[in-house]
């Protein structure tokens, strides 16, 4: 999946400073993102969950040298991805939609040894698209908790631009979003490795204090 588009929208104070686009929601979710990638890539047999661009990778790879049956394992998240995706962007309901992942990473934490790999793969796939197509603006700027390249653009952007008065701000914001899906990332690996199915936990843990703090101010009309 390509990163949002980076262009900042000009919205009323009240909108850009909802508690779904504070800077923590936002790092807490970027944080399970790289989790997630890390988990699913030692787990479930050298697939992302989250980060769609290495599943495209080695799709073309494996196609192309006829490994027909290794295509078709990286394709599956793709393609549930996609629909995971295009469901939560149709509903617009994200607290909804991260209860749907929170939901989704359990069920796989509590019968991963128990059900086929692909079907781990379907239920991480299409919880982390609920969340990642609901939650796309951290602030003022668009970004996506499942990916750092555009997270990364969008920081040099920032840098580069002269004509916003809050370049430190946005550029500094994205930088934290790219070392949050780093560090994610790194202790993703070491607790898959120490407690493999046990370890969703983590993020389960990292998106339930994402929506205690969006639904905090705003309550659970989102969700009822």
């Amino acid at each position: 999946m390509q990163a949002a588009s980076p262009e900042a929208a000009a919205e009323p104070l009240v909108e850009v400073y909802a508690p779904e686009r504070s800077l923590l929601v936002a790092s807490l979710l970027t944080m399970s993102g790289g989790f997630l990638d890390a988990f699913t890539w030692l787990s479930l047999g050298g697939v992302f969950a989250s980060s769609q661009t290495g599943n495209v990778v080695f799709l073309g790879i494996d196609a192309l040298s006829g490994q027909w049956r290794q295509a078709a394992h990286h394709l599956l998240p793709i393609v549930v991805f996609l629909l995971g995706a295009s469901i939560a962007i149709r509903i617009q309901a994200p607290l909804r939609c991260l209860v749907a992942e929170i939901v989704c990473l359990a069920a796989v934490m509590l019968f991963l040894h128990r059900i086929p790999d692909p079907v781990a793969i379907l239920g991480v796939s299409f919880g982390v698209a609920l969340q990642s197509a609901s939650f796309r603006r951290v602030e003022r700027w668009s970004y996506l908790s499942v990916t750092v390249t555009g997270n990364m653009l969008r920081a040099i952007e920032q840098f580069m631009s002269r004509s916003d008065r809050e370049v430190p701000h946005g550029a500094g914001a994205m930088l934290v979003l790219c070392l949050m899906f780093l560090f994610g990332a790194a202790v993703g690996g070491y607790a898959t490795k120490r407690l493999d199915a046990a370890s969703l936990a983590v993020p389960i843990a990292l998106s339930t204090c994402a929506l205690l703090l969006c639904q905090r101010n705003r309550g659970w009309r989102d969700i009822g």
